[in-house]
């Protein structure tokens, strides 16, 4: 398999060690009250399904060897199911049969995907825990290694036993008190005035590649921590209509090891990466009392050189759509959050 020999420098490219949970402060969940400005929804429980096209696509160039390795899921769709009440959040995301995804799988081999999201609101910061796992990857510029290759027809270079895990958090901080950050996402207020706001974001994850075919062994651990100041802008467009827009350019550090065989010889690497990403988005959306739903676009872009010649990507466009019910809460739930929130419990 010179395949894997060949490019064993550009699968060496993740990193990490965990990190501590978060800075300490304070809890703010006590019930918040609507403002000129905000509705708070808390109150009511909001179940949520969110469908995108989001794909995890690595791009490996190496401009001395004028070579590009692009590795890709075979995940057409991605589907989310979450529930939001007063300050805690969680999701759940996966890869929907039903919606026809990995139906060429003879083409391109299975993968898996799965995603577990928690998010606590504290005042003005948002808290987020995340953890994701995709498994099984094909070569997309499989005809760059395959000249005889037929697309349509002939099987892609697939990587099955290859995974990434993802351990990660961010920490958030709305500086505008007039803007909703949980209206654009995650639904539960509504923004009654059109306002804008920055958000500071600090993101940090521990990753998991892991690679193992045939003789070949690599596997690397990173751990990511990137600083991100964004700029969010809510365009009020009806009593229930809104059209939001970001940008948010971030900068990080990449702690890496990765440890790799190669024919029975062992080697171990330590580096350390400037990272830089940029994204943004438009999301527009509908809210009433009980029904939403809306369309996200968004876009971004990760980058960073391994060494001189050696550079990682990950590039990407896509959209989704969601659509939610608000309702009230069970009282047996109202009374297991009522010493965190102070809201009263009916009779």
């Amino acid at each position: 398999m010179a395949f894997y020999t060949n490019f064993h420098p550009f699968t060496n490219h993740f990193a990490g060690c965990i990190v501590p949970f978060l800075f300490g402060f304070g809890l703010e969940c006590n019930a918040q009250n609507d403002t000129v400005a905000l509705v708070n929804y808390t109150d009511k429980i909001i179940i949520k399904a969110n469908i995108d096209t989001r794909n995890d696509v690595f791009f490996y160039k190496n401009e001395e060897e004028n070579t590009q390795l692009h590795l890709k899921p075979n995940n057409r769709y991605r589907l989310f199911l979450s529930l939001d009440y007063e300050f805690l959040g969680v999701s759940v995301g996966f890869v929907p049969k039903f919606l026809g995804a990995n139906s060429d799988e003879n083409l391109k081999g299975e993968s898996s995907f799965s995603d577990y999201q928690f998010r606590f609101f504290l005042g003005k910061w948002v808290q987020g825990l995340s953890y994701r796992k995709i498994s099984g990857y094909y070569v997309r510029n499989t005809k760059d290694f395959a000249p005889n290759w037929i697309e349509g027809s002939d099987p892609y270079i697939q990587f099955n036993n290859l995974f990434s895990e993802v351990f990660g958090m961010s920490t958030s901080y709305v500086f505008n008190p007039d803007f909703s950050y949980r209206n654009i996402v995650y639904q539960n207020e509504w923004q009654k005035i059109s306002s804008g706001s920055l958000i500071g974001s600090l993101h940090y994850d521990y990753n998991i590649f892991d690679l193992h075919e045939e003789g070949i062994v690599n596997k690397e651990k990173f751990f990511n921590v990137r600083l991100e100041p964004a700029y969010y802008y809510t365009f009020v467009l009806h009593d229930n209509w809104f059209l939001s827009a970001n940008i948010s350019p971030s900068l990080g550090l990449r702690f890496s090891k990765s440890e790799s065989e190669v024919d029975g010889d062992p080697i171990i690497e330590n580096n350390t990466y400037v990272t830089r990403r940029l994204a943004g988005g438009l999301n527009l959306g509908y809210s009433s009392k009980r029904v939403i739903y809306g369309l996200n676009l968004t876009f971004s872009a990760d980058w960073y050189n391994e060494d001189s010649v050696s550079s990682t990507e990950n590039d990407q466009f896509y959209g989704s759509i969601y659509v939610g019910y608000r309702f009230d809460p069970p009282r047996f739930v109202q009374r297991i959050f009522k010493p965190f929130t102070g809201r009263e419990v009916a009779d």
